[in-house]
């Protein structure tokens, strides 16, 4: 499996593949920084061409996963990977907790390490879940949106496509967010908050 991106979040992503026992034949894949070593912590090798995905899903694996964050650029770099022929997988912590009863978590989610799902929740294509979030019951979050860690997120919210929510924001019971919205780092949303808005602050404005 490739992971695209090697930097902080492949990082993270990486352990998850080892708390999974998925770390056989993992990769990495970065094509812009340039002080990356040949070997990420000195065991993982680094793709930096596309010819090299591409001969990678060829003889190995097709594969990958999503190691960055910013939904615009999880939401493209998808789109190129699965038309090279990429398989976007999903990946969810085992020291996470999803509940039971009527999830549907599509593919290439990533769920993870100490972050709690109820149930009844719809966890669309491409959705971050970072460390520590909790959702409540009757929730749907669009695809390719991106949940920072220690977001906690009440019954019966429902978030757009492309959506940012900054580290330990709170969403209340009952709120909209629209598409492209930005949800600011510590801030308490009370009220719905339309498509492509930013907001912040405690209550959010």
């Amino acid at each position: 499996m490739i992971i695209v991106g090697a930097g902080g979040f492949a990082k993270e992503l990486l352990e998850v593949c080892h708390q999974l026992g998925r770390t056989e034949n993992l990769v990495f894949f970065d094509n812009v920084s340039t002080h990356l070593p040949k070997l990420l912590f000195g065991k993982f090798p680094i793709l930096k061409s596309e010819k090299e995905v591409t001969a990678h899903f060829n003889g190995q694996s097709n594969l990958f996963a999503l190691g960055i964050g910013n939904p615009i650029l999880r939401k493209k770099l998808s789109k190129e990977f699965i038309a090279k022929g990429g398989r976007l997988e999903t990946l969810i912590s085992p020291k996470s907790s999803v509940g039971s009863f009527n999830n549907i978590v599509e593919e290439g989610v990533c769920i993870m390490t100490g972050s709690v799902l109820t149930n009844d929740i719809h966890i669309s294509k491409g959705v971050l879940i970072n460390l520590n979030c909790t959702i409540g019951h009757d929730v749907k979050i669009g695809s390719f949106s991106e949940i920072c860690p220690g977001v906690h997120i009440s019954g019966n919210v429902n978030i757009g496509d492309g959506c940012f929510l900054g580290t330990g924001s709170v969403i209340l019971s009952g709120i909209t967010i629209g598409d492209n919205a930005i949800v600011g780092a510590g801030a308490v949303v009370t009220k719905d908050v339309p498509a492509g808005v930013t907001v912040k602050g405690v209550p959010a404005k």
